[in-house]
């Protein structure tokens, strides 16, 4: 019984020390060099935001970030990285929206929402719905009306299959019931470059890059995917200002680390994103790039996966989306 007694003393006293232990490592993150992965090549708003956030949380933090690019396979190479990294915080790995699309593409080497612990969202751009002049329509309920009376004859173009303004068409469709097929191309330019010269009749893209051709006359902007308009076109009105309400497409950036990771530190991580984002220094950058800030914390980051995963695999089923590889 004595025996007993001791070994169960002895498990407590070895449990309390890992306890103890796991507190302190906690409380003095962190304590040496975080990396910072990204899943896409260098260059491009994510290099933007990695840079931003990585040289603030080395200020704040007195800890080197290091920038980690690992491209490949639709950022699977990369966030695969993450997913078999120790959830100790000191690995975290930024993500696009299209994290929570591909899975519904590709089979994944891991599960997009279970092996990950949401930290925080940091950007996100609205997309604006552009049409060729040729269109003999203003506003979103006339382009109803004018593709509702000519199903399949107009065209949308996309920058790619799977891509975020051909999953944005395609929710349009299946929320109006407009038939208006699909022209992908490879990148976002030439397909504007075609919606002007009326070769097609609409797309989908960021306001930025869009608004000196609207401003010109070159292009009609009709409505605007987020819940406020955009800075770069005031006079654009949301889909639910057009009679589309509860319509939303949004582009964003967030931040994961590994499943598993202690909740106070990705508290942390979290609060320090969210400083960071709000800096007027970064906010100004950020705007010049054509995305604003998007913060959530931890929880409101994952009811945001879970709830774009749903919507976009909806949207993909529905439309029967493959992806080019």
């Amino acid at each position: 019984m004595k025996n007993s007694s001791r070994e169960l003393a002895r498990l407590v006293g070895i449990g309390l020390f890992a306890i103890s232990g796991l507190t302190t490592a906690q409380q003095t993150y962190p304590n040496k060099p975080i990396r910072f992965i990204v899943p896409y090549p260098p260059g491009g708003i994510t290099t933007v935001i990695t840079h931003l956030v990585g040289q603030n949380l080395t200020s704040a933090w007195g800890q080197p970030v290091i920038v980690d690019n690992r491209p490949g396979g639709n950022a699977v190479i990369g966030t695969d990285a993450l997913a078999k990294s120790a959830p100790d915080g000191y690995t975290i790995l930024l993500i696009a929206a299209a994290h929570v699309v591909v899975p519904h593409l590709l089979p994944m080497p891991y599960d997009a929402l279970k092996d990950f612990s949401a930290v925080a969202s940091l950007d996100a751009s609205d997309q604006i719905l552009v049409l060729s002049p040729s269109v003999p329509v203003n506003t979103l309920q006339e382009l109803i009306a004018y593709a509702k009376a000519r199903p399949g004859q107009l065209n949308y173009a996309s920058a790619g299959n799977g891509s975020s303004n051909h999953l944005t068409s395609e929710l349009l469709n299946q929320q109006t019931g407009m038939q208006i097929r699909h022209i992908p191309y490879k990148g976002s330019g030439q397909a504007v470059t075609d919606v002007i010269s009326g070769q097609v009749q609409m797309t989908f893209n960021n306001p930025l890059p869009v608004a000196p051709f609207v401003k010109s006359g070159k292009l009609k902007a009709i409505v605007m995917s987020g819940d406020k308009r955009s800075s770069a076109m005031p006079d654009v009105p949301t889909f639910s200002e057009a009679g589309l309400p509860g319509f939303e497409a949004k582009n964003w950036h967030g931040v994961l680390a590994p499943a598993g990771t202690p909740r106070d530190i990705v508290s942390k991580l979290s609060a320090e994103f969210g400083r960071i984002m709000n800096t007027t220094d970064v906010k100004e950058k950020l705007v010049s790039q054509g995305v604003e800030p998007f913060i959530t914390n931890p929880d409101q980051f994952a009811a945001l996966l879970r709830a774009d995963f749903a919507k976009w695999g909806k949207v993909i089923k529905a439309a029967n989306i493959k992806i080019d590889n």
